[in-house]
């Protein structure tokens, strides 16, 4: 009889997070919830503990553990509510704990994710901005505890599927050429720079592929989403930037591919549903059930492959140019984006600002070397500073 392995689920209210716990859902021979977190939803985490009796609840602040504790009461739910950074650090460390599934957005993110990597844990990692920000320092971590990385967000999933899972040899002894990221392009692949001024924050959102949440919606609008996977893939598979192409692919039918020396391409394929990769991070080195419908390629009427366009889609040549620079310059290009992002959505400001913020700040902010947690944060804040004027001064 195989011990049912805990499971922690960090962002437990988001798309990823709500995905984790359908697939566990579906397993309750292998998998138990220990805990669940959520920066500000108390309803939407009262209601997930009543379903899957997690032993700890994590919110962001002391008025909304309160209110949890006083609903989980209520519905007679026995699940101890914690507070704050130091709560979801807890939980993503906790001795009981076999796998944490890493999917808060952005830098909140990176705190408990580390935390997850030191404590040794397999971390299920969602959060890209935990590399993007400190990659150096996150591999370090892993390296010396021994905890094993695995990629959740499509398109990495894919490519840790279609290489050798030799761990001995790098990617060019084992006659990797190239990595083909994928890209969908968006809901604006075909607008031209003029219709891209004038795009409202609901259209940024309506993602014709996926269901995401509204930050990462307007990232895949801007192909900024791409840009920190690029960045993030060269953290995953030790590579250069110089080594992956991006390559944009409308339908979303295959998630990434491998390139190799003797003319072979490997790619994975699959129905746009993050279930799969959730699925696999979990249950690897073996494979379970996802809920997810086969492809059917009776269906598909066509695949369609193009170069992205840095012109009309600056923020991935921004990610590029901050992967080359080193040192910071990633945590500032994602600070800075996390900023002009929710200042478009609270429509402060148009959709081609943002890359416009983004290569000002990249610009007035020195990159420093990343030498430790504190380093990174203080580099974090201050491209936050620095956007947050730009924005007044454009708003």
């Amino acid at each position: 009889m195989s011990v049912i392995k805990q499971i922690t689920v960090l962002g437990a209210t988001g798309s990823i997070g709500l995905n984790t716990l359908n697939v566990i859902a579906r397993h309750p021979d292998k998998y138990a919830v220990f805990a669940l977190t959520a920066n500000s939803k108390v309803d939407e985490l009262a209601d997930l503990c009543v379903a899957h009796k997690p032993q700890y609840a994590v919110i962001g602040s002391v008025n909304a553990a309160q209110q949890l504790k006083d609903k989980l009461t209520v519905l007679n739910v026995d699940t101890e509510v914690l507070c704050g950074d130091d709560g979801l650090c807890h939980v993503a460390s906790h001795a009981q704990v076999d796998s944490v599934m890493a999917a808060i957005v952005g830098a909140a993110g990176l705190n408990p994710t580390l935390a997850a990597a030191k404590a040794g844990k397999k971390v299920l990692l969602a959060n890209k901005e935990a590399l993007v920000m400190a990659g150096d320092l996150f591999i370090q971590a892993v390296a010396d505890s021994g905890a094993t990385l695995l990629p959740i967000d499509s398109e990495h999933n894919a490519i840790f599927q279609c290489l050798p899972q030799t761990t001995n040899k790098s990617l060019s002894e084992n006659g990797v050429e190239k990595i083909l990221l994928t890209a969908s392009g968006g809901p604006f692949r075909q607008f031209s720079a003029e219709q891209m001024r004038g795009v409202s924050p609901e259209q940024a959102c309506a993602h014709p592929n996926w269901s995401m949440g509204r930050k990462i919606s307007v990232d895949s609008a801007t192909l900024m989403n791409k840009g920190l996977e690029l960045i993030e893939a060269c953290w995953l598979f030790d590579i250069d930037e110089s080594g992956i192409d991006v390559v944009v692919h409308p339908q979303s039918i295959i998630h990434s591919m491998v390139r190799y020396v003797d003319g072979s391409v490997i790619a994975q394929m699959g129905n746009p549903d993050m279930r799969t990769p959730i699925a696999y991070g979990l249950a690897w080195p073996d494979r379970i059930d996802a809920g997810v419908e086969p492809l059917d390629f009776m269906q598909i009427s066509s695949l369609d492959f193009e170069a992205p366009d840095e012109q009309r889609f600056p923020c991935l040549a921004l990610a590029r140019q901050a992967w080359q620079q080193g040192g910071t310059a990633s945590a500032v290009l994602n600070a800075a984006n996390e900023i002009a992002v929710a200042a478009f959505l609270n429509k402060n400001i148009g959709f081609t600002d943002i890359a416009i913020i983004i290569e000002q700040v990249l610009a007035k902010q020195s990159t420093v070397k990343a030498t430790t947690i504190e380093v990174v944060q203080a580099a974090d804040a201050e491209a936050r500073l620095i956007a947050n004027e730009i924005v007044a001064e454009i708003h």
